[in-house]
């Protein structure tokens, strides 16, 4: 007797999905609530889990398909796996070698074998990237659920290969690669699409302008290193710069709450609380969870709120509700090396704070030309809400808080 796996409830408003990879192949056991297959919506991956223990049945749906909220995926036959064995044993045993393709672990096992051409078991972006990269994926360590590769993992392996790899080619073997430019077609995922739609949308809508300012990240850098090792002896969470700039953030839009607000209409709307949405990256993509009254929290809560959603984001087990709301945006690209940029508001919301990575610059102090740890720090707002001297006010009130920590301890 089979089972039917439809598509679940995905959230408010949300009525379909695009089917993102399939976790379970016809014939592998099942576990109760095992993850089956993952679901690309607007905003995050879900796992549809197994409603009953048994063996894969048919996928009704192929990876890529747009499926409807309580449309059936697959079926779940009942049995242990065992009857369904002798299904795949007519494959080549050289090509079912690699029982553990599902994770990628056993993939590219055996050079010479033509595995590197079945890169079925990997989802796309994984396997976009392992052709980027030219990596191999059975040398890399999936840090996905149940040990699946992610792209992360990939981008990771790549940029610790040893230099001299290349080398290991002979020069007259190049020859033939330069008459074979190869091209891949990759349909954009629901996620990839939202972001671009949205980020359209808001570049259309807002009047939208930045402004710049510099911060010294000597007391920062100091209080972390001096704390660091006591507070993640306490907290159990390593303390980071985030926390700094999220709880000095939530200081200055109680100060400029025009920053904080959102037009709805002909209406300002103006909240009491601050909701901060961390950019974060995913294997889809950026994501933005957002922190709950970030206003009411600790610096080490901030730290394990955004620390968890972090892990989250790259096994895909973050939540529609976490993804909804936020009143402002913090992205962080200093840690992929940027130095400026004009990052774009995330709507409703009405402003986002860029940090850019930090480097020593000499600066003036006191007369004195001195070697600091500065960063750039960028504001982009809606001018229809946000003049520029309450843009500016809200950074230099975020500079003073950041190089005097101190105003953080006794709110000022």
């Amino acid at each position: 007797m089979a089972t039917e796996v439809t598509v679940p409830v995905l959230g408010e408003s949300i009525t379909e999905a695009t089917l993102g990879e399939w976790l379970k192949q016809p014939g592998d056991p099942v576990a109760v609530d095992e993850p089956i297959a993952s679901l690309e919506t607007d905003k995050v991956s879900v796992e549809v889990p197994s409603p009953v223990a048994g063996v894969m049945g048919q996928h009704a749906v192929a990876v890529g398909d747009t499926v409807q909220v309580g449309a059936m995926l697959a079926t779940i036959d009942a049995g242990d796996g065992a009857a369904a064995a002798p299904a795949k044993a007519p494959e080549p045993a050289a090509t079912a070698t690699p029982a553990k393709d599902e994770s990628g672990a056993g993939y590219g096992d055996q050079p010479g074998a033509g595995t590197s051409d079945s890169p079925a078991a990997l989802s796309p972006s994984v396997r976009r990237a392992v052709l980027e990269h030219g990596v191999d994926p059975g040398t890399v360590k999936g840090t996905g659920r149940d040990g699946r590769i992610t792209k992360e993992d990939v981008t990771a392996a790549a940029s610790s290969k040893p230099a001299a790899a290349p080398a290991a080619a002979p020069a007259p073997a190049a020859a033939p690669a330069a008459s074979g430019r190869g091209e891949e077609r990759v349909r954009m995922t629901r996620l990839r699409q939202t972001i671009a739609k949205r980020l359209k949308e808001a570049q259309n809508t807002a009047a939208m302008l930045t402004t710049f300012n510099d911060v010294d990240m000597t007391a920062v850098i100091e209080a972390r290193a001096k704390y660091k090792d006591l507070f993640e002896k306490k907290h159990g969470v390593r303390l980071g710069f985030m926390g700094f700039f999220v709880k000095a953030a939530t200081m200055a839009l109680r100060d400029i709450p025009s920053v904080n607000a959102s037009i709805d209409g002909d209406d300002i709307v103006y909240h009491d609380y601050a909701d901060i949405s961390v950019a974060v990256s995913s294997p889809g993509g950026l994501v933005v969870p957002v922190i709950r009254d970030a206003d009411q929290m600790s610096v080490a809560t901030i730290e394990k709120t955004i620390g968890d959603f972090g892990k989250r984001a790259k096994t895909g087990a973050l939540k529609m509700d976490e993804m909804k709301g936020g009143t402002f945006t913090i992205s962080n690209g200093g840690v992929f090396g940027s130095l400026m940029s004009t990052p774009i508001i995330n709507p409703p919301q009405s402003a986002v704070l860029g940090l850019h990575r930090i480097e020593e610059r000499p600066v003036v102090v006191d007369g004195q030309i001195v070697i600091r740890p500065m960063m750039y720090l960028a504001l982009s707002y809606d001018h229809r809400l946000i003049d520029g001297r309450e843009a500016v006010t809200f950074l230099v009130a975020l500079k003073n808080a950041i190089e005097d920590p101190t105003r953080i301890l006794i709110d000022l």
